[in-house]
């Protein structure tokens, strides 16, 4: 494994969480795969996640999104991934204490080099 942990909040039914992680693999990585169904999102990860990128972390383009009330978008978003932990915008990428969003060309980079 290179360098320190790394560890990827994913959805396993994500084509980008899964793509990421095949990429990231095949760079010599072996990363922690958290499924955020499945494993969930702890209170402290879910607060470092908020504090890194707010609001943007947030998927309101998900279905789980599109089925709340207009209360619930309104609510805290760390009580929204609280309760619904595919809320987040995936992949989450924590690397070396770095936390990245997403799999576009700017986060490949930074992971893959």
């Amino acid at each position: 494994m290179k360098g320190p942990l790394m560890r990827i909040f994913a959805l396993k039914s994500c084509d980008t969480c899964r793509k990421a992680i095949a990429a990231i693999r095949a760079a010599g990585h072996d990363p922690q795969v958290i499924d955020v169904r499945a494993d969930g999102v702890s209170d402290e990860d879910r607060a470092a996640i908020l504090k890194a990128f707010g609001h943007k972390a947030i998927n309101r383009a998900s279905t789980t999104w599109r089925g709340l009330s207009d209360a619930e978008k309104e609510s805290d978003p760390n009580d929204l991934l609280a309760q619904h932990p595919t809320l987040m915008k995936r992949p989450v990428i924590d690397h070396a204490g770095q936390l990245y969003l997403g799999w576009k060309g700017d986060v490949q980079a930074a992971i893959l080099g």
